[in-house]
């Protein structure tokens, strides 16, 4: 997986509900596991942009609900700042599932995504409607 350049401020961590933008059939997951973590002991691990996830689906078709999913994040609320200096803030916090391969499992994203998720997972930025 391709690292990042600038700093990616953590803005999610898990407990924390988000929207699913693709079309896979989940509407809203909670993050239960990040994958790789390293936490202080008592401290829940803090998740950003292009960071790979457990999810467990709390809305959506009922072929889907309840299942536990991996998800990589493609915005966040909390600002983070690109090596230029700009700071990038999106409207929501928002998902999409992914494999055991890092492809996604829906076929659209619904909104944009973040250029740093299209860095880390090109398929993912190939099923986008646009990337910022």
């Amino acid at each position: 997986m391709k690292g990042l350049g600038g700093h990616i401020t953590k803005g999610l961590q898990t407990g924390s509900l988000l929207v699913c933008n693709d079309n896979s059939g989940a509407k809203v997951v909670a993050i239960i596991g990040v994958a790789g973590a390293k936490a202080r002991r008592g401290r829940y691990p803090k998740v950003g942009v292009g960071d790979v996830v457990t999810v467990a689906v709390k809305k959506g078709t009922a072929a889907q609900k309840k299942k536990v999913l991996k998800a990589v994040i493609i915005r966040q609320k909390q600002p983070f700042r690109r090596p230029n200096g700009m700071r990038i803030s999106f409207e929501d916090n928002a998902c999409v599932i992914i494999d055991e391969q890092g492809l996604p499992v829906g076929s659209e994203i619904k909104g944009v995504i973040a250029r740093e998720v299209a860095a880390r997972f090109p398929k993912v930025a190939a099923i986008a409607a646009a990337v910022i």
